[in-house]
């Protein structure tokens, strides 16, 4: 297993050049709780230290220091080095990379009876939130109707969007069948609204998100929360307290 005596969490950024990897080495930089050993990009780095932060191609992956957390956020060809170099070492994996493959998500259920990890589609603390809110008033409610809305800017390609998808899968673990909606207009960040309604009534649950940073907070705060962990797999709302 990792070695998890450092009163900082020492973490491994994968996916350092993308924007997420970005506001993660950004925000890391302002924690008192932890540390980034290594950023992993794609590419060569142009250069191999930033900021006290060292910097491999995703081709050295292997010569990384040891760290407690992995945050990956890359691309699904990404995602297998990544997994196996966290069960290697013993260490936790953070995990946001979308688009995985059948046989990825196996791997990675496969893995939490080894490590600790979390993927999730939205790190939003808010989200988390909301998302047991969605389940709790899904029991309460039987046989209300479920709508969930969701609002995204003009670039965003898949709707309904993975977030929408999870709250509705909250939704159903409370007995509900949700319908969807979906939005792209402008640069809106991303807007949930998931309706509950009966005749005469009706209840909102809305969250709305003004700055991606706030991803990458939730990551962070993810990371450090896991790390010396049992193994598992993890959900975000699992590690607010």
């Amino acid at each position: 297993m990792s070695d998890h005596t450092s009163p900082q969490t020492r973490i491994l950024v994968h996916g350092a050049s993308g924007r997420m990897g970005q506001a993660l080495l950004r925000l890391a930089s302002e924690r008192n709780d932890v540390v980034v050993v290594a950023a992993v990009q794609r590419s060569q780095p142009a250069q191999r230290v930033v900021d006290g932060v060292a910097h491999f191609a995703a081709s050295e992956l292997h010569g990384a220091p040891a760290f407690d957390v992995a945050i990956d956020f890359s691309l699904p060809q990404g995602f297998d080095p990544i997994l196996a170099l966290c069960e290697e070492r013993g260490a936790a994996l953070v995990s946001g990379t979308t688009g995985l493959e059948a046989p990825q998500l196996s791997a990675l259920e496969s893995a939490s009876q080894r490590i600790p990890l979390l993927w999730a589609a939205n790190f939003s603390l808010g989200v988390a939130i909301l998302s047991e809110l969605v389940e709790r008033a899904a029991q309460a409610l039987p046989g209300w109707d479920c709508d969930i809305v969701e609002s995204h800017h003009v670039h965003k390609k898949d709707a309904p969007s993975g977030t929408a998808l999870a709250l509705g899968a909250s939704a159903v673990l409370g007995g509900a069948s949700p319908r969807y909606a979906s939005l792209r207009a402008g640069d809106i960040v991303g807007e949930h609204l998931v309706q509950f309604t009966a005749p005469g009534e009706r209840i909102e649950l809305v969250h709305r998100a003004t700055n991606r940073d706030i991803f990458a907070r939730g990551a962070l705060h993810a990371a450090a929360k896991l790390a010396g962990r049992a193994p598992g797999r993890y959900r975000l709302r699992d590690l607010l307290a």
